[in-house]
């Protein structure tokens, strides 16, 4: 089956795509994630995502070129752990179609193919059955909670801690046509590009 998804680097081409899509994801995002949400805030999401520190992706719809969500792993860390923490978002009104799903793999694979990492950790609010629903069917586990952990929306929030290491990480998971998905990257000039 075709790649549904692709994957690219946050760039200033798909800033106002991606602010009209953040806008218009508020209610679904609500107490759960927050998106750059000006353009101001957009370009500095842009140059930390240009990094292999803190790498993020965009997934765009193959058919379409629309923007599906987002996918980061936030502070690479490497030494002993060669670790990151996995954060996503979707917009509306691709979310409950698998595309998350799948841009989330391509992102999964990447980290532990190219950047070889051993260990992704997602922590998820316990209400947001959706996100934890995700993380199960690409073979997270969960390790348990991790008491008022990060603060969103002004409060302190519980969050379940699900870890995936590399060598449980089996690409046949990838959702439907995302074994064949592509990961597109884009060269980037000026001073934050090797960051």
């Amino acid at each position: 089956m075709p790649p549904r998804v692709r994957l690219e680097r946050p760039s200033a081409r798909w800033r106002d795509a991606f602010l009209e899509a953040a806008r218009r994801s508020r209610d679904l995002h609500g107490p759960w994630f927050s998106v750059p949400a000006d353009a101001s805030a957009f370009a500095a999401y842009a140059r930390r995502r240009a990094s292999d520190r803190s790498p993020g992706h965009l997934i765009v719809e193959v058919a379409t070129g629309h923007l599906v969500g987002g996918v980061n792993l936030n502070e690479v860390v490497r030494g002993a752990l060669q670790g990151a923490y996995v954060a996503y978002f979707a917009f509306a009104p691709f979310e409950g179609r698998g595309l998350m799903s799948e841009g989330v793999a391509l992102a999964i694979s990447d980290a532990f193919r190219r950047l070889r990492l051993h260990r992704l950790e997602a922590n998820i609010q316990p209400g947001n059955a959706r996100s934890i629903a995700l993380v199960e069917r690409l073979g997270f586990r969960f390790e348990g909670v991790a008491l008022r952990y990060l603060k969103i929306g002004g409060r302190w929030r519980d969050h379940q801690r699900w870890a995936l290491l590399a060598e449980d990480w089996r690409p046949s998971r990838l959702p439907r046509g995302g074994g064949s998905a592509s990961l597109v990257r884009r060269h980037h000039t000026g001073p934050d590009a090797n960051r």
